[in-house]
């Protein structure tokens, strides 16, 4: 080659410099280009064919180098829509071929990015910063199940979220075992359970039979006597008494009545009771509390356990004879504990009519003071009107009362908030819940309701579902704790859209709903390394490439982007290489310059 193939050989090397340059120049311009693959220069050597004894080092040639299978460093971002790829593969975009009344047309040319800085247009369309629009396949907001396998351009602009009915609750709960009812007195055993003779309509289930009657009991406030210093009543406190005594605070007085049950009790000076052959009583004002309360249970019929005198207060028993309806506006009476102005009524446990399974509006008070909440979850109907579903427990059996007995609750929902008369408050679910050791026993995994009635809401199919998750333990306050869900819900227009970790779009719904609505599927390529590049950070495919292959690239994460892989300070290392090279390849110029010119003068 000689001295002009050297000459030749140094513009070859400035010509490679200056394409690695502008590589360079291209790499250092992008560092900041959201997903940009760098483009390294790779240089090839060009041998002339010569004979083994006078090989020479040949020119050179400079080609391209892509590095698109090298990851940008990936940093968190604000924007919901924004996302990154951890690994392999690229996102799938078109760009619209034309515009028709500002929207775009597409023409199914697909190509493929990392770009991932997506945001939503007024369209509805994904569409990134170079104005790609994301392709993905639809999820059917239903199902929750993806409808194809060939992606397409996504658009959620306008969408609609039908309304779901509500079919389903979920329900956990601990009931006390003494719940806190209005009607609860720890010093009376049974005082915790709905007692069906205070109802005209029995609620326990229908089909319950009648149930025997039981001794019921009702105590008044606790009050002490009128000593120095004064100690509670006991049943030997007198009836009257000047301080200091054992005497209530104020004494009954002569011709004093005491009404029970259609009887009278009336006080007399001095003496026991005596009868006057018509159930009516006659009672010293000098006796003591237990000769009044024996009075009053051998009128009432009590053989049972007898009323008494418990910690201050005076507990009044039924017995199973009858029912005990009390009442006196002594001032005597009232220091016994009770109200002078509103009579005692106590009915016996047990009796009534056979179960109805409802709770009438006439009965409600009765029912609100013997139940306790059991917590409420709005629920929806096929149209998405909500109505309130509230539920109350009602403990109806406890073990306390011996042999035969079992702790039972039933479950209650409410019908109508307004109901009057004999019209449907609250509807019974129709099960008992037995515990055994704070256990169902049986389990009651669910229960399954038919035309279920809130308001004028109806519903027409509805589980309940317990599984293991309804105990009955002792709480010390009396509470019963509870945890509801329920499904369904109603109908919701589209108001942003963010992407998952898991490479779904989630809408996020006016009815506050977030329901998948496409899967984001990327595209990998067996070489990716030989993708034609284009404006924007998009790649086409090549015969090189290979066709895309989706459904096996790494992970999307959400709310981030990658960043170029371009890095400034190698960046700036191999620029001053590049530039050396290229001073060196114009020294080499000048030197078979200054030879030829050497040579010329040889032969002038």
């Amino acid at each position: 080659m000689g001295l002009f193939g050297a000459l030749n050989t140094s513009v070859a090397g400035m010509r490679a410099q200056s394409y690695a340059l502008e590589n360079i120049s291209g790499n250092i311009a992008n560092s900041q280009t959201t997903a940009f693959k760098r483009i390294d220069t790779s240089f090839m050597d060009m041998i002339p064919d010569t004979g083994n004894s006078n090989q020479v080092a040949g020119s050179v040639v400079a080609n391209s180098r892509s590095t698109n299978t090298v990851r940008g460093d990936v940093q968190d971002a604000s924007v919901a829509t924004y996302m990154a790829i951890n690994g392999d593969g690229f996102f799938a975009v078109q760009k619209p071929s034309s515009f028709s009344d500002n929207n775009p047309q597409f023409a199914g040319v697909e190509s493929y990015t990392r770009r991932g800085d997506f945001t939503l247009d007024k369209n509805g369309y994904l569409v990134n910063g170079a104005g790609y629009y994301l392709e993905g396949i639809p999820i059917d907001s239903t199902t929750g199940n993806v409808t194809g396998s060939t992606p397409q351009v996504l658009k959620f602009g306008g969408d609609f979220l039908p309304a779901q009915p509500t079919t389903s609750v979920t329900y956990r709960a601990n009931l006390a075992r003494y719940p806190l009812t209005n009607k609860y007195d720890p010093d009376i055993t049974g005082s915790e359970l709905l007692n069906v003779g205070d109802f005209a309509t029995n609620p326990r289930i229908i089909g319950t039979p009648p149930a025997p009657y039981l001794d019921n009991a009702e105590a008044g406030g606790a009050v002490n006597n009128m000593a120095s210093p004064a100690i509670p009543i006991t049943g030997g406190t007198k009836l009257s008494g000047t301080a200091p005594a054992d005497a209530i605070t104020t004494s009954f007085a002569v011709n004093d009545v005491i009404n029970v049950n259609g009887k009278t009790i009336t006080f007399v000076a001095t003496g026991g009771r005596t009868n006057d052959g018509a159930g009516n009583y006659t009672l010293g004002v000098d006796q003591d509390i237990n000769s009044l309360l024996g009075t009053i249970d051998l009128m009432t019929g009590n053989t049972g356990t007898p009323s008494a005198v418990v910690s201050g207060k005076v507990t009044l028993h039924t017995g199973i004879a009858a029912d005990l309806d009390i009442d006196s506006t002594a001032a005597g009476f009232g220091a016994l504990g009770f109200s002078t102005t509103v009579p005692t009524s106590v009915n016996r446990l047990g009796g009534g009519t056979g179960g109805a399974g409802v709770v009438t509006g006439a009965d409600m008070k009765s029912f609100l003071d013997e139940s306790v909440s059991g917590d409420t979850v709005t629920a929806y109907d096929a149209s998405g009107a909500p109505a309130a579903l509230q539920f109350r427990w009602a403990k109806v059996d406890t073990s306390d009362l011996g042999p035969g007995h079992k702790d039972t609750w039933n479950l209650f929902y409410q019908v109508d908030s307004k109901a009057s008369g004999t019209d449907t408050a609250w509807q019974n679910v129709g099960t008992d819940f037995t515990f055994v050791n704070n256990q169902l026993s049986p389990p009651v995994p669910s229960v399954a309701l038919t035309n279920v009635k809130v308001g004028d809401i109806t519903l027409p199919n509805l589980s309940i579902s317990f599984g293991s998750n309804l105990t009955q333990f002792s709480d010390p306050k009396g509470n019963t704790s509870n945890g509801i869900e329920a499904n369904g819900y109603p109908a919701g227009s589209l108001q942003t859209v963010s992407i998952g970790d898991d490479g779904k779009v989630v809408g996020q719904y006016s009815n506050g709903r977030n329901v998948n609505l496409a899967q984001i599927v990327l595209a990998t390529f067996t070489g990716a390394n030989f993708l034609q590049r284009s404006d924007g950070g998009t790649f086409s495919v090549t015969s090189q490439s290979g066709p895309p292959v989706y459904g096996k690239g790494g992970d999307i994460q959400g709310s981030a982007l990658e960043g170029s892989n371009a890095d400034i300070a190698d960046e700036f290392t191999k620029l001053i290489v590049t530039q050396q090279a290229y001073s060196a390849n114009t020294k080499v110029i000048t030197t078979a310059n200054q030879m030829a010119q050497d040579l010329l003068n040889v032969v002038r």
